[in-house]
Parts: structure tokens; sequence; C-alpha cells
């Protein structure tokens, strides 16, 4: 009856806003019928978001539309969605259900040769935590079709955490990134993983700069480019870098902009202590103590600033100032004194505590300078080989973490560097060097590591 039609289109106009044109929405409702066999009600639901193969749509639509079409019959309208599903855009599609598994194990079985399934399947795989499973599939996809840069990035990180096969990682990753070389989240990866393997800072930033235009579309790639400019003691080269950009915050990247930005200034501080040109020493110095707001970050409370302290004495001691040189000294001195492990962005890094001792012995007072530089010492003594794990209810974790770290090497890393630095405190600086160069064997882009082998 008409009345009855005009119920109808109300209903269905009332499920068409429920379902507010989402995909997923209707997968779900979809998947419902599904599982009480209701096979040609569940392809009635679909057909609202896709009503022919001709409309681009989210993958998993298309091929849950074959899988409903299988099972009443309709092998070649299933052969089509199946065909729709593989040519359909493959961006933000992560399959995550019993129902995606049943659909995508149908796909496979009915065309062993598609590489979107077979892709589709091994992100499936990986999220359920079955690696091996998920490497098959993503295998099975790469051969199928090579031309495909994602499939070659997620065995990159499946190679590297789960079979620990750098080169095997590495190969896939750099494929990823021939295929399509204006990604730069598999750009800035890439970057990391050979990071982690000690590519040297000069050919890193050598690739860096033959895609600066990649560079410039991410934070924490930029950031890369400026750390290694620090790091080949390009200090101006990265304060410009920094000054010209406008930060954002993002989780992983707390303290690290600004952290940059300090260590710049603090270089260029001790550069112009070391040409006999303490006023400009000062300057730097203090502008290393104020962070512009460009740098999307402000201060933390308790932030430690032994180091720029105990220069800025050092730059009032060059001037003959003494009287304004010891306030410093005695602010050098203060803080946390106790050692502790360098998990996440706001613990106190060793150095502090170096500066601490150096400050000391600026104000004549050797004992409490030795006693600091021993805590480091004996902290790293004690420590050095402890089985560390994340605690993951704490703050954020200082790294970027897609490539599994090893927390073992990150701990012998930071308590080889504190010796270092206590030795080199106590007058050993022979064997100051020789922890330093422990560490940037292991890391050679450990920026404290290399400014404290150069006071040796």
């Amino acid at each position: 009856a008409l009345g009855d039609a005009a119920a109808a289109d109300e209903v269905l106009a009332e499920l068409q806003r429920l379902m507010r044109g989402d995909a997923h929405n209707v997968l779900q409702l979809a998947a419902d019928y599904l599982g009480f066999g209701l096979y040609d009600e569940a392809v009635q639901v679909m057909q609202r978001i896709a009503p022919d193969t001709e409309t681009p749509a989210y993958p998993m639509l298309h091929y849950t539309l074959a899988y409903a079409y299988e099972r009443t019959g309709q092998v070649e309208l299933a052969a089509r969605h199946r065909q729709a599903g593989a040519a359909a855009p493959a961006n933000y599609c992560f399959p995550n259900s019993l129902t995606d598994l049943l659909v995508l194990q149908s796909a496979i079985a009915a065309n062993p040769g598609d590489a979107k399934a077979h892709y589709y399947l091994g992100n499936w795989m990986y999220d359920k935590k079955r690696p091996d499973d998920a490497i098959a599939h993503w295998e099975a996809s790469r051969e199928a079709d090579a031309g495909f840069p994602t499939v070659h990035r997620n065995l990159a990180l499946a190679y590297y955490n789960k079979r620990q096969d750098v080169n095997a990682a590495r190969e896939a990753l750099e494929t990823a990134f021939a295929l399509n070389s204006e990604d730069a989240r598999v750009f800035y990866e890439l970057d990391q993983l050979y990071k982690k393997r000690g590519r040297p800072a000069a050919e890193r930033f050598a690739a860096l700069e033959r895609h600066l235009a990649l560079v410039e579309k991410r934070d924490d790639l930029y950031l890369e480019y400026v750390t290694l400019l620090n790091t080949l003691s390009r200090h101006d080269e990265a304060l410009r870098a920094l000054e010209a950009r406008r930060f954002h915050p993002w989780e992983g990247g707390e303290g690290k902009v600004t952290g940059q930005y300090r260590f710049a200034l603090v270089e260029l501080g001790k550069q112009a202590l070391a040409a006999g040109n303490a006023e400009q020493a000062i300057e730097r110095l203090e502008r290393a103590l104020v962070y512009p707001e460009n740098l999307g970050e402000g201060k933390l409370a308790g932030t430690q600033e032994n180091d720029i302290l105990y220069y800025l004495g050092c730059a009032y001691e060059g001037l003959g100032l003494m009287e304004q040189a010891t306030p410093y000294w005695q602010a050098a001195s203060q803080g946390l004194e106790e050692p502790a492990g360098a998990m996440y962005y706001n613990d106190q890094p060793p150095e502090m505590i170096f500066y601490q001792g150096l400050a000391w012995r600026k104000l004549g007072v050797e004992k409490e300078a030795k006693r600091r530089f021993n805590k480091l010492v004996d902290y790293a003594e004690k420590h050095l080989f402890d089985e560390v794990e994340f605690d993951y209810f704490a703050v954020s974790l200082p790294d970027f973490l897609v490539f599994e770290d090893d927390l073992n090497r990150r701990n012998v890393i930071h308590c080889r560097f504190m010796r270092g630095l206590g030795k080199l405190g106590l007058g050993r600086p022979v064997e100051a060097a020789e922890q330093f160069d422990e560490v940037l064997a292991l890391e050679p882009s450990h920026q404290g590591a290399m400014i404290h082998r150069r006071m040796c």
C-alpha cells in the first residue's frame, strides 16, 4: 500500500542517517545479517553505499558484497565486486573483525593471486599478533603485485621487529620509498632505520638534503634534519632552521625541538668562549634559557640547566667579573644529583650532574665535585648489566618506536656515557675517552658522547 511505501521510505531515511554514510557502520550492520545467514538482506544494506562496481568505495565493502553474493549463488556479481575491492584505494583500510577474516579468506580462495586481499589479510594477522602469517600474506601480495609500496613497508617492519632480519628490512623499506618517493613518512622511517644501523651522520644528512621538500612536510623529519646539522657541528645553520619553522607538539617528540635549540646555542656559546669572546658567549647562553614561541613547547617545571649556568659563570669569569660569575656557578651546583635511567623524556640527563660537579669545582669545593662524579661512575657500574623493561604507565617514551628498540643496549649506552662523564670529571680523560668511544660505536650520532669526547 501507498502508506506502507511512505513508512518504508521514512525507515530507510532514518537508517541512512544513523549510518552517516560511514562504510564501517554499514559493514557492522551487514555482519549481523551475515551472521544469521541473511545474505540477501546483507546485500541490500551494503548496496545503499555501493550500488554498483563503478562507485569508488571502501575496499572491504566490495569484498564483503562479493562474499554475500557468492553465498546467494550470484557468482558473476561476486567476481565483479572482488575485482572492485582489489582496485579500490587502500588508504586507511584496516580490516579487524572476524567477518573481515572470513571475507578475505573467501576472496583469496576464489582468487589466490589477489594482491590486495593478501595485503589486507596480512594487516589483519599482524594486528592479531600472528606475524609469521602476516609476513606470508604480505609476501604473497608482493609476489602478485610488486608495485604496491605499502606492502614493502609493512614487510620491512615485520622483518626488523619480528625476525631481526635487518638487511631484509632495509631492502624492503628502500623498495617502498623507491616506489613512492613522495611519501614523507616512509622516508622518515627509512632514515630512522639507517640511524639505528649506525649510518654516519654525514650520509644521512646528504640524503635528507636531497629530499628537502619531503623534510619540510613533517615536524619529526625536519627535526631530524636540524639534529643532524647540530651533530655535524653546523650549529648556526641548525639555529636558523629552527627559527624558520613553527613546530607543533607530537607524542614522543616532547623536549626534542627545544633540546636541539638549547644544544645549538650552548655549543655556539662554548665556541665564543674558546675564541675569547665572552660577551657573545653570554648573549648566546642567555638565549638558550628562553624558548621562542615557534618551537611549540614551553619549558617543563624543574628543567635542569646546569650546563648553561656553568658556562655563563665561565663567560663572566672570562670578563674578570667574578662577583657575577659566582652566582651562576652556585645555581649550576644545585639540582637533582641522583643519577637515573634515561627511559623517558623528562628523566634527569646525567650531563646535569656532571656540570654540577664542575660548578662545585669552580666554587673551590672539590669534595662536592668529586661526590657527584663518583655518583655517576657508581651508578653506571651498578646498572650496566640491568635487564630493562618499559613501565607503560609512565609518561611518553622519548623515541620513535616503529622499529623496536633493544632496551638493554640503550641502557648500556646510557651507563657508559654516564661512566665517561664521571671519569672525565675525576681527571681520568683516557678512561673517559674509552667510555665515550664505546658509546659512539653503539650509537654514532650520540651528541652527548661527541661533545664530551672532545673535552678528553
